[in-house]
């Protein structure tokens, strides 16, 4: 997970508000910062960040695309299920960040530095696409590495193939929950 002197790093330590934060799942001692540029439409972006002040863990960070109507956030894995259960009995869309506009979950702090430096720098047309951490055992892996080379294409690629395969599978029902026991 992203640490507190990352994120301050990433907003060039420019901080615009500031406040507890309200809700219980990450526990009293959270508290909420946040870095926005002052603009809410072409080039506006701002960052958030939820902490505890007393030990620095951080619980979730937020970026927020205004020019794209993108909103992208890092929830702290030990943290999601307490997050989920509040957002549930608050009933309340803890997915929505504004309008019409959903978060994007990240997983892999280097997609979420990488997104945030584009917006901060005002691209329109960076990569949205979502980093997926993948855990393959070696024998698999080396089998992929075959398959992409026979293909001239990269293992990347040959990943993401693989996946968009398997998730049109999953929406059209040919496979479900059992066929990944």
């Amino acid at each position: 997970m992203i640490t507190m002197k990352e994120w301050m790093e990433l907003v060039d330590y420019r901080i615009t508000e500031g406040s507890d934060f309200g809700w219980q799942c990450y526990g009293s001692n959270a508290y909420h910062l946040d870095s926005w540029n002052g603009i809410q439409d072409t080039g506006g972006f701002s960052f958030c960040i939820i902490f505890d002040t007393k030990d620095q863990t951080v619980y979730e960070v937020q970026v927020h695309d205004y020019t794209n109507q993108r909103a992208y956030r890092m929830i702290n894995p030990d943290f999601r299920k307490k997050m989920k259960k509040e957002a549930k009995r608050r009933d309340v869309n803890r997915n929505e960040a504004w309008d019409n506009v959903d978060y994007v979950d990240l997983e892999v702090d280097d997609d979420f530095f990488q997104k945030s430096l584009s917006i901060k720098a005002g691209e329109v047309n960076y990569d949205n696409r979502v980093q997926v951490p993948i855990d393959l055992p070696d024998e698999m892996m080396f089998e992929m590495m075959k398959m992409a080379h026979e293909r001239d294409i990269t293992l990347n690629q040959m990943v993401e193939e693989i996946l968009k395969q398997v998730i049109a599978k999953t929406e059209s029902g040919e496979l479900d929950e059992k066929d990944f026991l």
